[in-house]
């Protein structure tokens, strides 16, 4: 663990020093990458989805890619074409841009459902398949798909089953009046993305992504995980409650968020801090709670309040 928290401090400190004031969104995200899944950042432009990702990426020795989705947008686009090569007579495959290792895939809803499907196939395979040939994305493989929640004009909504291949639904915020003030100073001459530097590379990260399943998950945690996704499905304000790739995904993101701490267990607190970013965007009302203008926030919000939580261990470091 030694290593693991070195490495995890200087990629928080190499984020902060682009994006202020926003630690704990750092460290979800940071959490996201080592459990292996896919983040939707949802928020209003101009807040620094992109460069979050891209500072991620650069610290972490990863490749980076953009996509712009838009409604002309075509699947070959994102996953690649082959081509005719007339001096070999042969087809020849060219990658498209998902053959990254973090990949920003801007304003996802503005692409169209056949293209939102490409992209998400490769999310769930971790591959792209061509004229009947597979070819393997190299990993580490992580989406940052990002939606503006203000503009949904000529816009496509991503479907529930699409939104549940995303391990956590991520905002970042305003930042507060200090830290944008400290921004413009920053930004003044250049961008201090610019200038970072790795601080690993990606055979490290992909060792810390093996690590984190050997964080240590307490029994009476692990039922409390199952407690609150299985009390979603019982709630009367909702018609689909969390899937079993919710607590997966819950138990998972858990374990590299605790790593991400400093800690080789897993506690209560991490549930709780976790379980919005992962179980909400999840979560279908049904349309009398619409109408009664209920949200998944506030119905996620009275079910960690009702389930208690475990108690009654002095320590979460062993059973």
């Amino acid at each position: 663990m030694g290593e693991f928290r070195d490495i995890v401090k200087s990629i928080v400190t190499n984020v902060e020093k682009v994006i202020l004031d926003k630690t704990p969104v750092i460290r979800a995200a940071l959490a996201a990458v080592l459990a292996g899944g896919h983040v939707l950042l949802e928020d209003v432009p101009g807040v620094a989805k992109t460069i979050l990702v891209r500072a991620l990426a650069i610290s972490s020795g990863c490749t980076f890619t953009r996509i712009q989705c838009t409604p002309d947008l075509l699947p070959s686009d994102v996953s690649g074409v082959s081509i005719y090569n007339q001096k070999t007579q042969e087809f020849e495959f060219r990658p498209g841009p998902i053959f990254s290792q973090m990949i920003v895939a801007d304003e996802i809803n503005r692409a169209t459902p056949r293209t939102q499907s490409a992209l998400l196939e490769a999310m769930a395979e971790g591959q792209v398949s061509m004229d009947g040939k597979t070819h393997k994305l190299k990993q580490p493989f992580i989406v940052f798909a990002t939606q503006n929640p203000v503009e949904h004009e000529g816009t496509f909504p991503l479907p529930e089953a699409q939104l549940d291949r995303f391990m956590m639904r991520l905002s970042i915020g305003y930042p507060n009046i200090i830290a944008e003030a400290e921004l413009l100073e920053r930004t003044r001459v250049s961008h201090p993305i610019e200038s970072l530097t790795p601080v690993t590379d990606a055979p490290a990260l992909l060792r810390m992504q093996a690590a984190i399943r050997d964080i240590f998950v307490h029994e009476k945690v692990r039922d409390y995980v199952l407690r609150l996704v299985n009390r979603t499905r019982d709630s009367t304000h909702l018609t689909l409650g969390a899937s079993p790739r919710a607590s997966i995904a819950l138990f998972r993101v858990s374990q590299a968020y605790a790593a991400v701490q400093g800690r080789g267990y897993v506690i209560p607190d991490d549930i709780k801090t976790l379980a919005h970013p992962v179980l909400e965007h999840r979560l279908i009302l049904n349309p009398e709670s619409r109408l009664r203008r209920v949200t998944s926030h506030s119905v996620l919000r009275d079910i960690i309040g009702e389930v208690p939580v475990p108690a009654g261990t002095s320590s979460w470091k062993s059973g």
